[in-house]
């Protein structure tokens, strides 16, 4: 009897689904890894598994899309991400390791955000971006990329660095204080929450409508019924109130999006990117 049951033990443990992984190409603690572990909490109900966050920094998300590039398409891996990280970063350089086109495919997205371009005293930061408005007001500017928003932050605000373009929820703190000034945001409407600060189109400055997203994405052959099972139980998830709000508070725009609705802006945003890319001269390195 000792020996069936320990039998019984092994093969009920073996019918145990695995975990669901959710890379995060950033550290703990930041913005995306909380967003990540927000859903995380819903989407363990709404799937019937458990669900781990594995934060995988570096390179702007870089070295966690190389890890989903090389994990098994068995529905066990995901990777939560925003735009840098499938729209920018294969543009930019040579060999990321990558091909979102090729090696991922998309299982649904949750919001958009919107990026804004700031000052402190001076001018250079990070994208792009930086380039163009240079080009346009005549701005000796400098690009110099950052690990994340933190340390960008703390150069600004140290005068180390003399503006910066980050997520408008990055800014907003300093922004109020007088620490620092948003000048402009992305999209087609000014933010509510920044009234006076003009977007892009309306400095004349175009191709800036698209707007930033987060997603989530799995390896390339990963089946249909997990992309459908996923794309579900995340539809599920943002529709929850709290759910809603939490993400709201961080200042995103909710809004669940097809795997398809996600590929299609994906695309989009890449084109965009590649124009903006090929205006400001940028060679990938």
């Amino acid at each position: 009897m000792a020996v069936l049951a320990a039998g019984l033990a092994v093969s009920a443990a073996m019918a145990q689904p695995k975990p669901l992984r959710i890379l995060v190409g950033f550290p703990p603690g930041g913005g995306t890894d909380a967003i990540a572990r927000t859903l995380s909490e819903r989407l363990k109900d709404a799937l019937g598994v458990a669900v781990v966050v594995e934060n995988r920094p570096g390179a702007g998300g870089q070295i966690a899309a190389q890890v989903l590039k090389a994990s098994p398409p068995d529905g066990t891996t995901v990777f939560l991400t925003h735009d840098h990280t499938i729209s920018i970063l294969p543009l930019v350089v040579k060999n990321p390791g990558y091909q979102p086109d090729h090696d991922f495919v998309p299982v649904g997205g949750f919001a958009t955000f919107v990026n804004a371009f700031a000052v402190s005293g001076g001018t250079p930061a990070t994208e792009f971006l930086v380039k163009v408005v240079g080009e346009k007001f005549q701005l000796d500017l400098v690009s110099a990329p950052y690990r994340g928003a933190a340390p960008m932050m703390a150069d600004m605000l140290g005068n180390q660095i003399s503006a910066g373009v980050g997520s408008v929820q990055d800014f907003m703190e300093n922004h109020k204080a007088g620490k620092l000034r948003v000048v402009a945001v992305l999209g087609t409407k000014r933010q509510a929450a920044m009234p006076q600060v003009p977007t892009f189109d309306e400095l004349g400055l175009k191709g800036f409508e698209d707007l930033p997203y987060y997603g989530f994405y799995a390896p390339a052959g990963t089946s249909q019924k997990f992309i459908t099972q996923f794309s579900v139980a995340l539809a599920k998830v943002v529709a929850e109130p709290e759910v809603r709000h939490h993400l709201t508070a961080m200042g995103l725009t909710v809004g669940f999006m097809t795997p398809q609705q996600l590929a299609t802006r994906e695309h989009a945003y890449t084109e965009a990117w590649r124009r903006i890319i090929k205006t400001s001269g940028f060679v990938p390195q």
